[in-house]
């Protein structure tokens, strides 16, 4: 298997997934740079390849079922779950609270990998691990195509990434993007203020 940042770079600049500019991230936060992982999920067998690489990294674990939030989460979960041979859900907000809907349930004593897209807070997914905990499931481990985090996200289970990405982030009353007067873009799928 090849070197998979290398690989994960290569298809997402291929792709067109990696974006420049002056962004507002769904955390809030702006940044310089966007990765939109929808643009690789245009592409069938670019997904499939990179789930599949995603889903080795957590061969040597028993996992019982793949849980994603909607959206970004919703077709890598199906394609990390297919690689791994088992079934896959995903969480949605309603209300503004993160639940599981259309039936979907975690059973007591179930290994769950939750799987994101891009990883910048952890917020979506750490939604995700509290509700796969109150069903009684077990978090087997966390899986991402990008870390965008710098290292800082943390959810107390193993947490694998097929690349990291370095992007400065600001708080809005710091961001110099925003005093250069360059417009902002909020390309993510939530409404951020």
């Amino acid at each position: 298997m090849p070197d998979t940042q290398e690989m994960t770079r290569e298809t997402l600049t291929r792709l067109g997934a990696l974006k420049s500019g002056h962004f507002r991230l769904t955390s809030g936060l702006h940044s310089d740079r966007y990765m939109q992982c929808a643009a690789l999920f245009q592409f069938p067998e670019d997904s499939r390849r990179l789930c599949a690489a995603l889903a080795e990294k957590f061969s040597g674990q028993k996992i019982d079922l793949v849980a994603g939030p909607a959206l970004g989460g919703i077709i890598m979960a199906y394609e990390v779950a297919r690689a791994l041979g088992v079934p896959n859900i995903f969480a949605e907000r309603e209300n503004g609270t993160m639940t599981f809907r259309r039936g979907f349930h975690v059973e007591a004593g179930q290994r769950v990998l939750a799987v994101e897209d891009v990883v910048t807070t952890g917020g979506s997914v750490k939604e995700v691990i509290g509700l796969i905990r109150q069903a009684g499931g077990e978090v087997a481990g966390v899986g991402a195509v990008v870390d965008r985090s710098g290292g800082k996200a943390d959810f107390g289970v193993p947490f694998h990434a097929l690349m990291k990405l370095e992007a400065t982030t600001w708080k809005e009353e710091d961001c110099p993007l925003c005093r250069e007067g360059m417009p902002i873009v909020k390309p993510g799928s939530r409404k951020v203020p």
